[in-house]
């Protein structure tokens, strides 16, 4: 049975406020097995036979909504993309970055190939930017508590929801997936 890893947008920041243990039986009620969570910001990994993420997304959602009263973006992976992800890396072989402040945001479609340019294109220094395929590489030189950049506007621009994982986060989400993959 395929691991997905779910990463919820928004929540228990800015007011959104889910308890892991009612999110992950929330995700138990929709059928999905061996459901985790992992902190407290909206991760979920778990198994299903579900085929179209798309539908499995909008399914979560809807559920989500209902259930807590607020609309959070669900971005599905796998554990696959999650280890591409992780290879694609284009600060990984800097020994001038401290992982500690590398962010993957995850989006739910590719973006528009225009749209990607004029994000490209931003004057963010000393931050670094990225885009490769669904993930956003960013490096924050000076911290994530004070950025220069906006993902407000660059998820925007970019015309597709997203969200942001440290680069510790995604390591111990692809475990959790990675133990789960194995037969018990």
């Amino acid at each position: 049975m395929p691991v997905i890893v779910s990463l919820l947008r928004g929540v228990n920041v800015g007011g959104q406020l889910i308890k892991m243990d009612a999110l992950r039986t929330l995700y138990e009620s929709l059928g999905l097995r061996k459901v985790e969570t992992f902190i407290q910001s909206g991760n979920v990994i778990f198994t299903t036979q579900a085929r179209d993420r798309i539908a499995l997304a909008k399914r979560i959602e809807d559920a989500i909504e209902k259930k807590f009263g607020f609309h959070s973006d669900v971005i599905l992976r796998n554990a696959d993309e999650l280890r591409d992800a992780l290879a694609r890396n284009p600060f990984a072989e800097r020994l001038d970055i401290d992982p500690a402040k590398v962010l993957i945001t995850f989006l739910a479609s590719d973006p528009d190939p225009e749209a990607s340019a004029k994000v490209r294109a931003l004057d963010i220094h000393p931050e670094e930017l990225h885009i490769d395929g669904r993930e956003v590489y960013i490096y924050f030189a000076n911290g994530m508590a004070r950025p220069k950049l906006s993902w407000h506007l660059v998820g925007k621009q970019l015309k597709t929801p997203g969200t942001g994982r440290n680069l510790n986060s995604v390591r111990k989400l692809l475990a959790i997936a990675e133990r789960l993959e194995k037969p018990a």
